[in-house]
């Protein structure tokens, strides 16, 4: 088998580029499969670099996937992500555009953007920015987003204080760790536990949990601006470029 025809293959295999004359795996006897297969292995070691470049053409291939099936959800459930009454809205309500956040307590990179969000706010007045209760990451987040919910729906000016206090710093967020806070804040612990029972809360996170499948969001943080779910914590300066897209051409890519 000649070196150049072999290499042609090779590439077939994989690139998945078909090529002038394909040969059928059936078309090849045990020691001609054997001597392909050694070529295989012997290209790839003295050509790593492709196995990097598959990698890479794979992500994009998987990111591309991921944002057109984003992209119908967020057609499809444009009021329950960006317009459900049981998610707190910080910044300006009446804001141009609009930035969803799905967020975990306990999430550390979820911590890392918190700062990406203040700054964001602080420098921009014109910025809608929700906040979507997902806890994912076990029973302690789901009790410490209980109380969250029921704390926003009895005293919905402290829930910006409360939301910072608890995602700042290394302690982990427990339901008593944030009953604390709330206490600290001035709401009534009575009220705050009783709320935490309201059926809504859970349908709520379930709702939530629904959106985040359909939108094919699996980690924390995660945004949804424009027509666009932007997978973690990307930083402040990528959030910035896509609000002003969006004020541009209506898109987070222009």
């Amino acid at each position: 088998m000649a070196i150049r025809t072999r290499t042609g293959l090779l590439t077939a295999l994989l690139l998945g580029i078909s090529t002038a004359m394909p040969l059928p795996a059936a078309a090849l006897d045990d020691s001609q499969k054997q001597e392909f297969g050694a070529f295989i292995r012997e290209y790839l070691l003295a050509n790593p670099e492709i196995i990097e470049e598959m990698s890479q053409a794979l992500e994009i291939k998987k990111e591309a996937e991921s944002q057109v099936m984003a992209q119908a959800a967020i057609s499809e459930n444009t009021d329950a992500i960006f317009n459900d009454p049981n998610d707190m809205v910080l910044g300006n309500p009446d804001g141009d555009v609009t930035v969803v956040e799905f967020f975990d307590y306990n999430c550390g990179f979820c911590k890392r953007a918190l700062s990406d969000m203040t700054s964001l706010l602080e420098k921009d007045s014109n910025v809608r920015f929700v906040l979507k209760e997902f806890p994912i990451l076990g029973p302690d987040s789901l009790a410490a987003h209980r109380v969250a919910m029921s704390l926003r729906k009895l005293a919905p000016e402290k829930y910006s204080d409360f939301h910072i206090q608890l995602m700042s710093g290394d302690a982990r967020a427990t339901e008593a760790h944030a009953i604390e806070i709330a206490k600290g804040l001035g709401v009534d612990e009575a009220a705050l536990i009783a709320g935490m029972e309201d059926p809504a809360i859970g349908d709520s996170i379930r709702q939530t949990y629904e959106l985040a499948n359909a939108l094919g969001i699996s980690g924390t943080p995660s945004f949804v601006i424009g027509n666009e779910a932007v997978f973690g914590a990307v930083g402040e300066e990528a959030l910035l470029a896509r609000i002003s897209n969006m004020r541009e051409c209506e898109s987070t890519q222009c």
